[in-house]
């Protein structure tokens, strides 16, 4: 008891949340320790018996007996028990023996341990992560708008049928009904119509009796409010598009967004690091067509990347704000949900995805995605953390924008693809000046990635402010790519405008391909395959080799989502590609 007083009021004065179970835990192990080395004794046991040394000192080496060779938790259970007694010892009216002070204030007794870092997923993992998440997204949205529709066609379940999904739906829908009268006015689900069998029928095929009525009344709650298990979409998106940690993008309040003309402002909250942030993410001008078939109905963004954080944030909004409605009192967080407990009581509170059946790898099943290695959520910060490091080229201080370089150095550059990538830097820069010491001239520079992630790499590159700042802005657009400096080309003299652009651009070293440059790489894609048919395979080597291959690179790295929203650009005449009139009349030679 005196431990758990101790426990209780620490929790409160420093606000820990996750970390409170640590302690609970260190308290559970020494008293069960207690007990088996005091045997009746126990009872009396008090921190404010010297007696009790021998005892906590055994306990504290007898701590990695229960764990995996090499763990942190003997060491974490131990210092968590030492904070515990060093709290009480601080006051002058809570006695605590002498000797047992000493010990929790002396040295520790266990090492540490070997903390194994989590990897990032790997980027095919990524991708089919943030694909299921989108398409989880619009299928929520879509069961909520399909739900309040049929509530629309029903009635008072008394004055209908009790029987009725419709009536059902309306009765908690206007709050005319409650889950408790469930128990009352409805019949053994032996009973059931065959309709709202199906909604409770278990792996089976069969409603489970017993709970047919409270899995009734969750289901019938999921047609018209989100569930915990919809919501892990949400923060894959927030953590994808703004490359935060889970903590942060579901942290954060109504209050604290703010939308501007080219994207939105998120107040984010780390408590661990004690942070408060207040960071712009911009979006690319939106670009509405119809939705395709299977996705959603409604509107469809189809402007890449599809990374835009108020994008992600503005159906959010709106699809909690009548769980927001119905709980006033949660402001801190845009992650509400609703939920039957099985004492037929209705909670719209903030998520809780710890919860047994609807944590991270439960959503995982769910939405049929299987990734390597350990499901966590965390792997998505690391991803997003690598490529941040990739496109700004390894700088540290470039990558590591919400934490210190150190964090960065032992946190996140031991992940397998940045292991990977710094021995292909080291042979990129021996072929560079390789390549600098025969004159030889470089291909294009590619970007893929978000809007504020490729700013970021143009302005960390090298390039002058005005020149990163031209690509930016498609001033220095010259058909199938961008370039740094079209007075630089290295196919005319120095001071001359460029003569061969766009039709040399591919294989010239001042081309930066951005992600918007991918439409007319298509159309130059088609350009190219036309002369196939009409030169000799020796002529079109001769003047196209070069630029086919690295078209074709460059293509084979897009995502199938990529180039074919780039093709709805195309089809939607918001694609053009502009050749010189010798492009066509070259085949004549």
């Amino acid at each position: 008891m005196q431990l758990a007083d101790e426990w209780t009021e620490y929790v409160a004065a420093t606000g820990i949340k996750p970390q409170a179970k640590n302690y609970r835990r260190a308290i559970h192990l020494v008293c069960r320790y207690v007990d088996q080395a005091l045997g009746p004794r126990a009872a009396q046991a008090s921190l404010a018996d010297p007696d009790l040394f021998d005892v906590l000192l055994k306990w504290e080496m007898s701590l990695p007996e229960g764990y995996a060779e090499g763990s942190t938790r003997p060491s974490l259970m131990a210092s968590s028990l030492r904070v515990l007694i060093i709290r009480r010892d601080d006051h002058p009216d809570r006695p605590v023996a002498a000797v047992l002070a000493r010990l929790a204030r002396g040295p520790a007794l266990l090492g540490s341990g070997e903390k194994t870092e989590r990897d990032e997923f790997s980027r095919q993992d990524k991708r089919a992560l943030v694909r299921a998440a989108w398409k989880s997204a619009h299928a929520t949205r879509k069961r909520l708008e399909d739900g309040w529709a049929l509530a629309g066609q029903g009635r008072h379940p008394g004055q209908g049928s009790w029987m009725s999904i419709p009536d059902l739906l309306w009765g908690l829908a206007h709050e005319e009904i409650a889950v408790t009268d469930f128990r009352q006015f409805m019949p053994p689900s032996r009973q059931w119509p065959q309709e709202l069998q199906e909604a409770v029928a278990g792996p089976d095929k069969v409603p489970h009796s017993g709970t047919a009525r409270v899995q009734l009344a969750r289901w019938l709650l999921a047609q018209l409010y989100p569930a915990t298990l919809d919501l892990h979409a949400f923060r894959v998106l927030l953590m994808d598009a703004t490359g935060h940690t889970s903590e942060e993008v579901a942290g954060f309040g109504e209050a604290d967004v703010e939308f501007l003309p080219k994207g939105v402002r998120l107040t984010l909250l780390k408590n661990r690091a004690e942070r408060l942030r207040h960071r712009a993410f911009r979006d690319q001008p939106p670009t509405d067509t119809p939705a395709p078939e299977g996705d959603g109905g409604g509107q469809l963004t189809v402007n890449w990347p599809r990374r835009e954080a108020s994008e992600v944030v503005r159906q959010l909004l709106d699809l909690t704000a009548r769980v927001r409605a119905k709980a006033p009192h949660i402001t801190d967080t845009l992650f509400v949900s609703a939920a039957v407990h099985p004492n037929y009581t209705t909670v719209f509170d903030q998520w809780s995805p710890g919860s047994p059946g609807v944590r991270f790898p439960d959503w995982l099943a769910a939405v049929d995605v299987t990734v390597q290695g350990d499901p966590h959520i965390g792997r998505m910060r690391k991803s997003v953390k690598v490529e941040k490091a990739i496109l700004t080229e390894g700088r540290i201080a470039a990558a590591a924008d919400d934490h210190t370089e150190e964090t960065f150095a032992s946190h996140y550059a031991q992940g397998t693809t940045l292991r990977i990538l710094s021995g292909q830097t080291i042979a990129t820069a021996q072929q560079h000046w390789f390549d600098k010491a025969l004159d030889r001239v470089d291909g294009p520079t590619v970007v893929a990635g978000a809007e504020d992630i490729a700013q970021g790499l143009l302005e960390g590159s090298g390039l002058s402010a005005k020149e990163a700042e031209g690509i930016m802005t498609g001033q220095l657009d010259m058909g199938v790519s961008h370039c740094k400096n079209p007075y630089q080309s290295p196919f005319s003299r120095p001071g001359q405008l460029c003569a061969v652009a766009p039709l040399r651009c591919l294989e010239c070293r001042n081309a930066w391909i951005l992600p918007t440059n991918l439409p007319q790489l298509l159309l130059f894609k088609a350009h190219l395959e036309r002369l196939r048919t009409l030169l000799t395979p020796q002529a079109f080597t001769r003047l196209w080799g070069q630029s086919w291959v690295n078209l074709t690179t460059v293509l084979d790295d897009r995502t199938p989502e990529e180039l074919a929203q780039a093709r709805k650009h195309i089809e939607a005449g918001q694609a053009e590609l502009d050749l010189p009139l010798a492009a066509h009349t070259e085949f004549d030679a």
